[in-house]
């Protein structure tokens, strides 16, 4: 299948994203900028902030990991667009990932500004990023990728992998909750919330019919697909709450999306078809497996699938991602009789 490459809306910060760079602070249009934050060991390299102007300050969309580096590029990103830290009234957090949501404490700690998150991942906060409660979380992964299959040598070390990351984040309970068609209270802005779960149970993106825009978080991006797992934290069938949303947003009549990584592209139903498509090949890939081996763990699975890089150089972080985002992909297989399990110790996997 030929992939669609979408038409970038600003070819310099393309370029930057393709040459390994850190684009420049822009003005996309009045009164809305674009402020790229570092992502530190991460090749995503940056999250795009985006900086909506209001009467007497600003409102931000998403805000970063927590460190200094990127709350110093934050802050420099502000001041280029003629504010200052403290003129930021909220922060419109479009998941509780680290490098949207690790920020956001901060933040409000220097401005008094309000978070608002979707009740879905609100509910997540405190086991997610609470010192008394991360060991459950991390004991409930255990399981899983025991049940996966997963090599006993490897367990402990796959189950804890996220926690170096943890001190990235700024623990902060959310001061508003904003549920799908919600209308943001926004002077000078016709920003409705969209609802997208897949990527996180309460991942939100934001439309302006009037700007034509789509903000659309890490639900949509011009290059990659973001992950979509199955953990402690998910739904049963992940992947089917993603195409839902994938759906729900491909009907959006908008001229621009404004992802939080790589860049601004301009076709959103196109992307969403390129999207659609990638998941089918991925599905028919995990189907075809199954047969193969017919009665096999997901880890098992996993290490025969096509990744971007060979299985032996994945670290550990990314082959449990793999792992889970196969474990969806079965699940998704599974509630349609494509397949079938067996539950065990691991659970197998079967032709249906």
């Amino acid at each position: 299948m030929t992939k669609f490459v979408v038409t970038p809306a600003d070819v310099a910060q393309r370029d930057a994203w393709a040459g390994g760079a850190i684009p420049e602070v822009e003005q996309v249009r009045p009164g809305l900028w674009s402020v790229p934050v570092p992502i530190p060991v991460n090749p995503l390299r940056y999250v795009l902030v985006y900086v909506l102007e209001l009467p007497g300050g600003v409102a931000i969309i998403d805000a970063g990991w927590n460190t200094d580096e990127a709350y110093d590029a934050l802050v420099a990103g502000l001041a280029v667009a003629g504010y200052a830290i403290t003129d930021v009234k909220g922060v419109l957090v479009t998941h509780i990932h680290p490098d949207h949501y690790g920020l956001a404490g901060r933040v409000r700690e220097m401005s008094g500004a309000w978070i608002a998150l979707h009740p879905a991942d609100a509910r997540l906060v405190r086991e997610r990023y609470d010192d008394a409660a991360i060991d459950s979380l991390v004991e409930r992964e255990r399981e899983l990728l025991r049940r996966c299959g997963v090599p006993a040598l490897t367990l402990d070390e796959l189950a804890g992998a996220s926690m170096m990351i943890r001190h990235m984040v700024t623990m902060a309970r959310p001061d508003r909750l904003v549920e799908d068609g919600d209308e943001l209270k926004l002077p000078g802005w016709d920003l409705r919330a969209v609802w997208t779960p897949g990527h996180s149970p309460g991942h939100l993106c934001f439309v302006s019919p009037a700007r034509r825009v789509l903000f659309s978080g890490d639900h949509v991006l011009a290059k990659i697909t973001p992950m979509v797992a199955v953990h402690p934290q998910s739904s049963r069938n992940p992947l089917a709450d993603y195409l839902d949303s994938l759906a729900a947003v491909r009907k959006l009549d908008v001229d621009e999306v404004l992802p939080a990584h790589e860049y601004r592209f301009l076709e959103l139903a196109e992307r969403v078809d390129s999207v659609m498509a990638h998941h089918d090949e991925r599905l028919a890939e995990i189907e075809r497996a199954v047969a193969a081996l017919d009665g096999a763990a997901c880890w098992d699975l996993a290490t025969r699938l096509t990744w971007s890089r060979p299985w032996e150089t994945i670290p550990p972080f990314m082959r449990r991602a793999a792992n889970n985002e196969t474990l969806a992909h079965l699940a998704w297989l599974e509630a349609r009789a494509r397949v079938r399990r067996v539950a065990g110790e691991p659970d197998l996997w079967f032709p249906a």
